[in-house]
């Protein structure tokens, strides 16, 4: 678990305003079945396999897997910068990303994509922090970070 206590209380409040904003049929699916943002935290380690629509130019739905990272409160995940997903995501921010662990977890995230070190611009600040993360998660000669693969977050 990295998150702050603001984080996990910013979490643990949009995992409320989420489920009180939720349709009755699917509150009565996961009623006495959720869980809270510290006990999310501890779940979603390591790399998760999201499942990561996108919409095209068409306005097509896209969807295809990504190795997630459940950091800060927020996915985290990465793509080559070449692959389609990289370029929808590109020219359009909207993104859905979803995690399932059978029927025992589903984790269902929908928002504004941010790209975190983009190929000809700064940075964002948390960049280093997060480097440091995946060459210890992956390997650090796995990839040319900055070059090769563009690594975004939602959430």
């Amino acid at each position: 678990m990295r998150e702050t206590p603001e984080e996990l209380d910013q979490l643990q409040s949009l995992l409320d305003s989420s489920l009180s904003g939720s349709t009755a049929h699917l509150r009565s699916i996961v009623e006495g079945r959720t869980i809270t943002a510290p006990q999310l935290t501890g779940v979603l380690t390591g790399m998760c396999t999201l499942a990561l629509s996108t919409v095209t130019a068409k306005g097509e739905p896209r969807i295809s897997g990504a190795d997630g990272h459940f950091l800060h409160g927020r996915w985290h995940f990465g793509t080559a910068r070449n692959a389609a997903k990289a370029r929808h995501l590109a020219a359009r921010l909207a993104a859905s990303v979803a995690h399932l662990r059978g029927e025992d977890l589903g984790v269902f995230t929908h928002g504004t994509v941010e790209e975190l070190n983009p190929e000809n611009a700064r940075t964002t600040a948390d960049w280093q922090e997060l480097l440091a993360y995946l060459r210890n998660f992956y390997d650090d000669d796995a990839f040319d970070w900055n070059r090769e693969v563009v690594r975004r977050r939602v959430g």
